[in-house]
């Protein structure tokens, strides 16, 4: 089979390796939609995780069970699949304890283009699947179903982390598809006033549609400065900070109230350190909170993302702005994400068999 992989850090290109082998409770599954991903430029172009050496890249899919292991019950053969992009060990210590993406390790549940192949291959390997596949509904396209295994989780956690009172202000720093998807979520779980933080129009409407209701932009000046005067000098009962480098957490404190959370969804891809304000921290007592995670997975976080789509709480589709068919249009797909040109938000490439 062929993939397409880091082969060093800042070089990719296409591999060619074996077939992968499914055990007793796993499952082989052939792309029908990937989507490239901004963690996957961190981790080619920043060396973010480390180098890594023809690794097949690639964590979000849907696709079509090829093979299934001898002790898998509710996946068969032909069954068209939601593949998280994150893959727990559920037995695992962290997984009962629920941090399920913390299995093994710090980040353990990433398994996709970190610890082994991702999705960017004719072929590739789900563990545990009866757990971590789940069945793509008929009404669905793989498109729509692909945005759920990763910008949809992850930025709906970022809202559910941060705790948002009903009819609280939350602020949301970065709105490409995760912080698109966490605005989405803040609405959802009841938020009243929403600053979206980003200055692409093709972003900022659909922001709006999901509703924002103030649009900040960096470029009229201090994001902090902006919110907090637009709050009567409080600033918002919640930050999420879903895009950005180190320096967007100085914002993030900055924008946040007494008795807020602050909820980070940002994959920080360089540094050693990153900074907290001193002074809008309270000197480190000022009730403001922070909360982490990595984007859930598994089967039931899927199905549950998948009836909010079925029962029309969000459409997904409009975070795909640059549609690609073909395995080979993988490259094309992945440079976008690197590039971020201004009509950007999502690229997608189906594959047709």
């Amino acid at each position: 089979m062929k993939g397409f992989a880091m082969k060093k850090i800042g070089e990719t290109g296409w591999v060619e390796k074996e077939k992968p082998k499914a055990g007793p409770l796993d499952a082989i599954v052939k792309p029908l939609a990937i989507a490239p991903c901004t963690s996957d430029v961190h981790t080619v172009w920043e060396g973010a995780i480390g180098e890594r050496k023809d690794l097949i890249l690639g964590h979000e899919a849907v696709g079509i069970v090829d093979e299934v292991g001898s002790l898998v019950k509710n996946i068969k053969v032909g069954d068209r699949v939601i593949v998280p992009a994150i893959t727990p060990d559920w037995g695992s210590d962290a997984a009962q304890r629920g941090f399920s993406s913390q299995t093994g390790t710090p980040l353990g549940g990433w398994k996709f283009s970190n610890d082994k192949d991702g999705v960017f291959g004719e072929y590739f390997h789900v563990n545990e699947a009866d757990f971590n596949l789940a069945i793509l509904p008929d009404t669905m396209t793989p498109e729509v179903g692909c945005m759920i295994t990763d910008m949809l989780s992850t930025g709906f956690m970022g809202a559910e982390n941060a705790k948002i009172p009903l009819g609280g202000s939350v602020a949301v720093l970065g709105i490409g598809a995760v912080g698109l998807s966490a605005i989405a979520g803040a609405k959802l779980l009841g938020a009243g006033r929403i600053f979206a933080v980003g200055t692409r129009p093709v972003s900022v409407n659909v922001a709006k549609e999901y509703g924002a209701t103030d649009i900040i932009s960096y470029k009229d000046g201090s994001t902090s400065d902006q919110i907090v005067e637009a709050t009567d000098g409080e600033g918002v009962d919640a930050v999420i900070v879903a895009g950005g480098g180190p320096d967007i957490l100085i914002d993030a404190v900055n924008s946040a109230r007494a008795g807020s959370v602050i909820s980070n969804i940002n994959y920080f891809g360089q540094g050693d350190t990153l900074p907290i304000p001193r002074i809008g921290w309270g000197f480190g007592m000022a009730d403001k909170n922070f909360a982490t995670g990595l984007c859930p997975g598994g089967r039931t976080r899927m199905e549950r993302l998948a009836d909010l789509v079925t029962h029309g709480r969000i459409d997904p589709d409009l975070l795909i702005t640059h549609r690609f068919k073909g395995l080979d249009k993988i490259e094309e797909g992945l440079l976008l994400m690197k590039d971020k040109p201004r009509d950007l938000i999502k690229p997608i490439i189906t594959i047709e068999y």
